[in-house]
């Protein structure tokens, strides 16, 4: 069976929204386009004038609260505008290099984060950096026959968007991305080296429809695997333009 491109997805918020792509164009060296671009500091937060790439420790995550994972997001990159929407919250659209609306922003998030950890406190941005869990211009890529084999062995329907990757693929063996890591995979003109699989946390057992923890992702992948990994973290050597549908070839 071919492997091909299933989807296309891209977060502009850290753990805020997630956004359904039909094209994406990728460049030597740099992260998915337009993810992970912002991320909202909590009031605890450690980081750094000038502003530059932070550990995720910094940062309102899924980890912290479920709820966020139920945000969808659509994005204008042209016009610096996110519009989000969730099941508990009205839908709003934000320039979140606004001042204005980047506290708009963080006061629109603030119902969906715990009242016992430090509150969402100011939209975080750093030129040239993705606020990705990794330091550097990674893509996370993800397979779909993996989530069909974990989801067929837990009993559990599992949304791809429990696990924030950027390129689905379909038509791998199920966990064979995992043996790909130091090697190269070519998307369609596109050439990435896989660098190392995805560690995940209990972000993945919420619900992206609904925002309620519901399933014991981190537990399953522990008994069934004897790891908590999923995915594999590519580095782009030569870009170019990715479509649903494109054929992978490993």
């Amino acid at each position: 069976m071919t492997a091909r491109v299933a989807h296309l997805v891209r977060h502009p918020i850290k753990s805020a929204g997630f956004e359904l792509l039909d094209e994406v164009s990728l460049t030597a060296d740099k992260p998915f386009p337009f993810d992970r671009v912002w991320a909202i500091a909590h009031a605890a937060a450690r980081v750094t004038e000038p502003p530059t790439w932070a550990p995720k420790l910094q940062f309102l995550r899924g980890w912290g609260s479920a709820d966020l994972m139920a945000v969808s997001c659509v994005s204008d990159p042209n016009a610096g505008r996110v519009t989000l929407s969730h099941p508990r919250r009205p839908t709003e659209s934000f320039r979140p290099d606004d001042p204005e609306d980047a506290a708009r922003l963080v006061a629109w998030l603030r119902p969906l984060w715990p009242e016992n950890r430090p509150e969402p406190a100011r939209v975080y941005s750093a030129p040239g950096h993705a606020m990705t869990d990794m330091d550097g211009p990674l893509v996370a890529i993800n397979s779909l026959s993996s989530l069909a084999d974990l989801s067929a062995r837990m009993g559990q329907d599992l949304s791809i968007h429990r696990w924030r990757g950027n390129i689905w693929v379909g038509g791998w063996e199920p966990w064979a991305d995992h043996d790909l890591v130091g090697r190269e995979v070519a998307i369609g003109d596109v050439r990435l080296q896989i660098v190392q699989t995805i560690g995940r946390c209990r972000a993945t057992g919420a619900n992206p429809e609904t925002g309620i923890q519901d399933a014991d992702t981190l537990g399953a992948l522990e008994r069934l695997y004897g790891h908590t990994d999923f995915g594999i973290y590519g580095r782009v050597l030569t870009g170019g333009i990715v479509t649903l549908g494109t054929t992978v070839v490993a």
